[in-house]
């Protein structure tokens, strides 16, 4: 991948480098031809992959390598570096990979070679054949792929109540709102990549049933499909605010596609823009509106955002860097109606909001599982494989309360979404792999990007190395003394060390 701005750093590994030069914990970036190109010494010889991130083109050479694996320091993605296979998401394609020689203690980079072939999966008795899928998310999308991926053979049906392909929706409140973001981003892949994979998609389908003893879903127009195992991927809906006014046209929430359009549609011809709540969408928002040009207010009950969640001197940082932008906080305060185009607040003041975003946290979508009979409580209930309490039905992503830190955890982040649908899919075909990945999200607001690895709750003392205002710091969360999560801005590969901490602990 160029830049298009120059020649492509690093040498030319064609004409061969010593292989002194590859460094034992470490790769070694260059090029053949047009192509940026990463060489790695293993146990067992020298590879040669592909040195951009498939999932947003970070680069690589930046990453922690561990184990035969690059992880992505943007968005912690995992390649194997034998076969250039995406091992976890958010990355789904695999690396470029290439032949390598050693001769005379020089390492040359020859021909490109074929991606991994798919595995071949073989089926016995008491193995599915019939994979259904309830959601066209993060967590849905990942165990079709991861299926196919690994050669699963049978039939896969996602059925999505959006009207759109599955896209990527950690876009929808950064780029795509602010405009720097075309529509043709923002799938996850093209309608046709579905049936060039064998995955059923249905789009506009609302399930309407489950009956776990025939294994059969019913859709609200009454068309039934069996399966022999379930995947719920229901996700979660925005909490919605029941206050005079809040029913008018110019009232929005954000979570799909539609509604992303509808809000870009209605910036087009408006001067302001209440945000009621804080939250990390409602912040990426907020400062997407506001490059538009939108004068953007913030209400939020809390008085600094994010502290809970972050801490105070954290939310102070976010809640600054808003306001040198030119957003007005009204903290401490709450709506009570919307009159017109004004957000009437509990002190009386008033606000004013040509359109009015709600980002009051969302509710796990639990009706199917509740009816089916399933455990919920704040989620569905699932064990550490993320099966439900009904054997053959498994949940993941927003709508799953799984096993974490000897509680159970709901967690809303989109890569963990993801990796729970990969999870699934693996036990589908027979690994009883238990689900143990470190939560992890980024946050990208106006020029900053802040990553988070850990599960941010309950922690109990925080101790930040570095400085928030040169955009330059580690934080670390503790709980009784343990750590248990970590935030870092400029610090991209320290957050994958912090990662690798969580997982080992």
């Amino acid at each position: 991948m160029s830049d298009g701005n120059g020649p492509l750093p690093g040498p030319d590994l064609a004409r061969g480098v010593p292989l002194a030069s590859i460094p034992d914990d470490g790769v070694l970036a260059g090029r053949v031809g047009d192509d940026a190109v990463l060489l790695v010494r293993l146990d067992d010889g020298v590879h040669a992959v592909g040195a951009h991130c498939t999932h947003y083109g970070a680069p690589l050479a930046e990453g922690r390598i561990a184990d035969g694996s690059v992880h992505c320091p943007w968005h912690h993605a995992c390649f194997d570096l034998r076969t250039g296979a995406a091992d976890c998401a958010p990355a789904f394609a695999p690396l470029g990979r290439w032949r390598t020689e050693v001769v005379d203690g020089s390492v040359f980079v020859r021909e490109r070679l074929p991606g991994p072939p798919a595995a071949t999966v073989h089926h016995g008795a008491g193995k599915p054949r019939r994979v259904v899928i309830v959601g066209g998310g993060a967590a849905g999308h990942a165990a079709a792929r991861r299926l196919r991926d690994r050669g699963f053979d049978g039939s896969v049906t996602m059925l999505s109540a959006d009207a759109d392909v599955p896209v990527d929706r950690p876009n929808l409140s950064k780029d795509f709102l602010a405009g720097t973001a075309p529509p043709e981003w923002l799938p996850l892949q093209d309608a046709a990549a579905y049936v060039d994979q064998g995955i059923d998609l249905r789009l506009d389908c609302e399930v309407a049933a489950l009956d776990p003893q025939a294994r059969r879903v019913t859709t609200a127009t009454g068309e039934r499909f069996d399966y022999d195992v379930l995947l719920l991927a229901t996700g979660a809906e925005p909490r919605r605010l029941g206050l005079p006014g809040f029913d008018l046209a110019h009232v929005f929430s954000l979570r799909t596609l539609a509604d992303a359009q509808r809000i870009v549609a209605a910036a087009a011809g408006a001067r302001s823009v209440a945000f009621v709540g804080a939250g990390f969408i409602g912040l990426e928002a907020a400062a997407a509106l506001r490059s538009r040009g939108l004068a953007v207010s913030i209400v939020a009950p809390e008085a600094v955002p994010m502290a809970r969640i972050l801490g105070e001197q954290l939310g102070e940082f976010l809640a600054g860097l808003h306001r040198d932008h030119g957003v007005a906080f009204h903290l401490g305060r709450k709506p009570v109606r919307l009159d017109g185009h004004a957000l009437v607040l509990d002190d009386g003041s008033r606000v004013a909001a040509d359109l009015v975003i709600v980002g009051a946290g969302v509710v796990p979508r639990t009706q199917l599982a509740e009816a089916a009979g399933m455990a919920v409580d704040n989620g569905i209930l699932v064990d550490a494989t993320l099966q439900t309490s009904i054997p053959g039905l498994y949940a993941a992503g927003d709508v799953a309360r799984y096993p974490h830190g000897g509680a159970h955890a709901r967690v809303e982040h989109w890569v963990h979404a993801q990796r729970q649908g990969q999870c699934v899919a693996d036990n589908l075909l027979g690994d009883a792999r238990e689900f143990t990945d470190v939560p992890f999200f980024w946050t990208h607001q106006y020029d900053l990007e802040l990553r988070v690895t850990g599960h941010l709750a309950g922690w109990d003392e925080l101790r930040i190395e570095g400085s928030p205002e040169a955009r330059d710091f580690t934080a670390r969360y503790y709980r009784w003394g343990t750590l248990v999560a970590a935030a870092t801005v400029g610090r991209d590969r320290a957050n994958l060390e912090l990662e690798a901490e969580l997982a080992a602990a």
